[in-house]
């Protein structure tokens, strides 16, 4: 809870908000952020501490605020990881994720400006709006998660967004968006004004990829349609697969124009020089960082699969289908209760996403088996 004194002049749509953020609690398991439970390998903070020690010395300079030699890592990576070879001029780093989608909402929203989205998805977003002025509209999932495509399309048709943001996998529900269901959002955005905006603007079609790297085999990125769509956005970050959640580093990949847009709002020299070069020390390991992936998207099925199997009150608990690193599944009566029993056990999940549901982050073996213990003694005594 905030403690804020009301002789300060806060602004009056903030009055009663609370600071975002997961609950940060000391108990043994924690599997309630997404976070990659698996510590740096030895020679990747081997490179860390060198390329840190590397710059120490130059710390009494400013970093270079373009930030070139890590946008080129971040272009080589996706050549890598995505099929797709994009320029240094299409590429932006900033301090995770969510800060390059709050460039993106003070680029591109603003008063008399709309950013859609589907909902449910990642809460932070219309925080973004609210801190930009920006209106956040949603359009609502089909009751599988998967996006309502013609609902959608209307929804644009009508609202005339500057900003339409979708997920993929879908945060939090895991949900993959099709490339096919991409292609013809960008197609039509391509033929919608954007309301109050100057003839010609069109919609942003903005994909936060932050979880893709977990991804069914053999499924594409956004990241291949940037070549032939100039008002796609892509979104990634290093926190997750790279299990780099500390280190804050997020990218964007574009075309230049919008990369050129971000590089307005954004503040002086935003990367640090120690950030940029944690980054890059990790990327002279891609394959090592990413090996943990498949573990953690095979412990991911066999997960479901066992919570597919256990039940409550009599019948089978609900698991969305997930290409994510976290698992949504259901349904409770008293969700809270379920999740406050499981703490008391030491174990960390999330109450978040639609109402009856819970979620839960892939851990290591020794988490997910003391999530299992837990959980099977939680449903043992609700249904006693």
């Amino acid at each position: 809870m905030t403690s804020i004194p009301a002789s300060l002049p806060l602004r009056n749509d903030l009055i009663g908000e609370e600071p975002y953020g997961a609950p940060q609690l000391d108990v043994p398991v924690c599997l309630n952020v997404n976070e990659n439970p698996y510590p740096l390998d030895e020679q990747v903070a081997d490179s860390i501490a060198r390329r840190v020690r590397e710059v120490a010395q130059t710390l009494n300079r400013y970093p270079d605020r373009e930030h070139v030699q890590l946008r080129q890592a971040f272009c080589d990576y996706l050549a890598h990881e995505s099929g797709t070879r994009l320029g240094v001029e299409q590429l932006w780093g900033a301090n995770g994720s969510n800060e390059i989608m709050l460039q993106i909402f003070q680029a591109f929203g603003g008063p008399g400006r709309t950013a859609l989205g589907c909902d449910p998805t990642y809460s932070m977003y219309p925080e973004y709006a609210r801190d930009t002025f920006t209106e956040w509209k949603v359009i609502h999932r089909r009751d599988d998660f998967t996006i309502d495509l013609d609902a959608t399309l209307e929804g644009i048709a009508d609202i005339r967004p500057s900003i339409v943001l979708l997920t993929s996998p879908n945060n939090p529900t895991g949900t993959n968006l099709p490339l096919e269901d991409v292609r013809t959002l960008l197609d039509a955005c391509g033929r919608i004004q954007v309301a109050g905006a100057a003839e010609g603007t069109h919609p942003v079609v903005v994909i936060d990829e932050a979880y893709v790297e977990f991804r069914n085999p053999g499924t594409p990125s956004a990241v291949s349609l940037i070549p032939a769509y100039r008002n796609l956005a892509v979104s990634r970050t290093m926190s997750k697969a790279f299990a780099f959640a500390g280190a804050r580093v997020g990218y964007l990949a574009a075309d230049r124009g919008i990369v050129d847009c971000l590089r307005i709002v954004r503040m002086p020299y935003h990367l640090s020089a120690i950030t940029q070069a944690s980054a890059l020390a990790a990327f002279e390991h891609t394959d090592l960082q990413l090996r943990r992936v498949a573990k953690l998207r095979e412990t991911r099925d066999e997960t479901a699969a066992w919570l597919k199997r256990q039940r409550y009150h009599g019948a089978s608990l609900q698991v969305a289908d997930s290409e994510s690193n976290f698992l949504l599944f259901g349904k409770f009566d008293d969700r809270q209760k379920v999740f406050d029993m499981l703490l008391d056990r030491g174990i960390l999940i999330r109450v978040v996403g639609p109402d009856h549901w819970l979620r839960v982050c892939m851990g290591t073996d020794e988490e997910m088996a003391a999530f299992r213990s837990a959980f099977t003694e939680v449903l043992s005594q609700i249904d006693d």
